[in-house]
C-alpha cells in the first residue's frame, strides 16, 4: 500500500516554534490536520502566537510551551505537558537555534567578529542552544518514544553544514564588515554526524532520525544581500519560507518510513557547486 505524504493526526513538537522557520511549520502542519506542540523560549511572544492560532483553528489542536531547551526542567515540563494533552508524540523537530541574521532588522554585532576576535562566551551561548539544547530535548522525547514504541526526529542543519561560508556574500560594500560567524558554523556542523548517531542507535527500536538542511530564507532582506546571494547560488534567489514546508511534511510523514539517517538538502543548488 502506497504510503501518502500526510501528517494528519500525528503529534508534532516543534522547538524554536515562534519564528520565521517555526510559524511556516506551526501553520502548515495544523492546516494538515496535525496537532502541534510549540516550543519556544521567547514568553513576550507567545500572545501574539496565541491570538494568531486561535483564527487558524481549535484550541485542542496545539499546545504552547514556554521552553528553554538548556534546562532540563523545563524540558521536561514541557514533554509532559504535551503526553497529558495528546498521550503521545510522533515527531520532534529540533528546529531551536542561536544564528547570527543579515536581514534589515538585524542588530547582532556578532556577525562582525573575525574568527580570532570571536568571543568565547558568545560561543559557549551557541553551544548550550544549538548543541547541548539539541540533545537534551531528544534525549527527553526519545524518552517517551521508547515507551509508545515509535518516534520521528527530524534535526535542522544547514548547508553550513555541509560547506564553509562564502564570507564574500555578506560584503555590501558599505563601511561595515560582515561575517556568517564561527559560532554557527561548529554547532550546525555536528548535526549531520548526530542525526546518523541516533538513526543508527535507534533504528531496532522503531525510532527514525533525519536531519534537513535549508538555507537562505527570505526575510525582509536588503538589495545588496538579494544581489550577493543571486551571484552565488545555482537558482539565483533566495528561499520563500513556504517552499520548506513541502520538505519537512515529508520527513514527517509515513512516506518517508524507510529513511533514517540522511541529511535532506533545500538550498537552491547552493551546495551543489
Amino acid at each position: 500500500m502506497t504510503k501518502t505524504i500526510s501528517v494528519e493526526g500525528k503529534v508534532i513538537l516543534l522547538t524554536g516554534a515562534f519564528g520565521l522557520i517555526g510559524m511556516t511549520l506551526v501553520k502548515s502542519f495544523l492546516a494538515q490536520g496535525a496537532k502541534v506542540v510549540l516550543a519556544d523560549v521567547n514568553k513576550k511572544q507567545a500572545s501574539k502566537v496565541e491570538k494568531e492560532l486561535k483564527l487558524l483553528t481549535k484550541k485542542s489542536d496545539y499546545l504552547i510551551c514556554i521552553t528553554d531547551v538548556t534546562k532540563s526542567l523545563s524540558i521536561k515540563s514541557c514533554v509532559n505537558s504535551a503526553i497529558r494533552k495528546y498521550k503521545k508524540i510522533d515527531v520532534l523537530i529540533n528546529n531551536a537555534a542561536i544564528d547570527a541574521k543579515f536581514d534589515k532588522s538585524a542588530n547582532d554585532k556578532s556577525n562582525q567578529s573575525r574568527f580570532e576576535l570571536f568571543p568565547i562566551p558568545l560561543l559557549e551561548k551557541s553551544f548550550d542552544v544549538n548543541v547541548k539544547g539539541l540533545i537534551m530535548m531528544t534525549q527527553t522525547v526519545i524518552q517517551q518514544m521508547l515507551k509508545q514504541g515509535f518516534g520521528n526526529i527530524i534535526n535542522v542543519a544547514s548547508t553550513y553544514s555541509q560547506v564553509a561560508p562564502n564570507q564574500s556574500l555578506y560584503d555590501f560594500g558599505d563601511e561595515t564588515i560582515r561575517y556568517k560567524p564561527v559560532d554557527y558554523v561548529v554547532t550546525k556542523s555536528m548535526i549531520p554526524n548526530l542525526t546518523k548517531y541516533l538513526a543508527t542507535f535507534y533504528a531496532g527500536n522503531n525510532i527514525r532520525c533525519n536531519a534537513i538542511a535549508p538555507h537562505a530564507i527570505f526575510n525582509n532582506h536588503s538589495e545588496p544581500f538579494l544581489k550577493n546571494f543571486a551571484k552565488l547560488s545555482p537558482m539565483g534567489r533566495m528561499a520563500d519560507k513556504d517552499e520548506i514546508t513541502g520538505p519537512f511534511t515529508f520527513l514527517a510523514s509515513d512516506a518517508s518510513s524507510y529513511m533514517t539517517g540522511s541529511l535532506l538538502t533545500v538550498d537552491g543548488g547552493w551546495t551543489a557547486w
